[in-house]
């Protein structure tokens, strides 16, 4: 079994789709990545701060498995890593598969919470046709199925690198799966 680890770190000062590749990130408990546009206590995120700007932010850090984009590939997409706004890429761990308020550890220092899944917008269908679809499945029992990555919140803030391994600790039983967040 491969060890859980970082592949890639982004972040964007502006509320752009797409993220920019960074050497490393600082986290900031209670707040997310240090000069992120969706770093803050309240909601970032446009639409939720057009609904109430006072809701607390959990969606403070946006992680993406690295498999999602290899399945897309195979599927003839073009998205690369960092295109879907994530903040981390990981490699090794199956996040969409753990309950909600697991903790990761990122390294020595960093910890965060899982408080849900990402909802893609249908923004991302201009990045590229047919896509959103692709994020966005239903299973044998017709639930919807929310591919693209997973929301925490920073609960110790730290620096975060490529390479650094990711350990898992999960919630007291009984386990609540993610939901959208």
């Amino acid at each position: 079994m491969t060890a859980a680890v970082v592949a890639a770190v982004w972040a964007s000062a502006t509320h752009s789709f797409s993220k920019v590749a960074q050497r490393e990130l600082t986290l900031i408990a209670g707040q997310g990545v240090a000069g992120d546009a969706h770093c803050g206590v309240t909601v970032k995120h446009r639409s939720r701060v057009a609904k109430d700007p006072t809701q607390l932010n959990l969606r403070q850090v946006h992680l993406i498995q690295g498999e999602l984009f290899d399945g897309l590939a195979r599927r003839g997409f073009g998205v690369q890593p960092g295109q879907l706004g994530e903040n981390l890429t990981t490699r090794g761990i199956d996040l969409l598969a753990l309950p909600c308020d697991t903790e990761l550890r990122i390294g020595a220092d960093v910890l965060l919470r899982l408080t849900g899944l990402r909802n893609p917008c249908p923004q991302i269908e201009n990045f590229e046709a047919g896509l959103l679809k692709a994020v966005v499945d239903k299973d044998a029992n017709g639930e919807i199925v929310r591919k693209a990555g997973v929301m925490s919140v920073v609960l110790a803030g730290g620096v975060v690198r490529p390479g650094d391994r990711i350990s898992v600790r999960l919630p007291a039983l009984p386990h609540a799966k993610l939901e959208r967040v």
